[in-house]
């Protein structure tokens, strides 16, 4: 698990596969622990908005529930909202992402 966090806002905990793919789309290594400077949380924020923007392919997750393998998994928009939600109060508050 990859725990995002950020002031003024609660932390948002993602699976590991997840939170890489999220932190590729902002154009960071990956690299845990991590953090984005305020300065730079616009541009991440962005960047993210635009990748997930039209996305609607659903991936695999771990283990969503036990529905036999249908309809289990979620899109990467999807799993994205939240840490779009917190770069957007860290953006409002000028304030460091920080990952671990």
């Amino acid at each position: 698990m990859i725990t995002f966090s950020t002031d003024r806002y609660s932390d948002i905990s993602m699976f590991n596969e997840v939170a890489h793919q999220l932190l590729s789309l902002i154009g960071h290594s990956g690299t845990v622990p991590g953090a984005i400077l305020a300065e730079d949380v616009p541009a991440a924020l962005q960047r993210l908005k635009q990748a997930t923007e039209g996305d609607t392919e659903v991936i695999a997750g771990a283990d969503d529930g036990d529905d036999g393998g249908e309809g289990a998994g979620v899109s990467l928009k999807n799993r994205a909202l939240p840490l779009i939600a917190l770069f957007e109060s860290a953006q409002q508050n000028k304030s460091n992402v920080m990952w671990r």
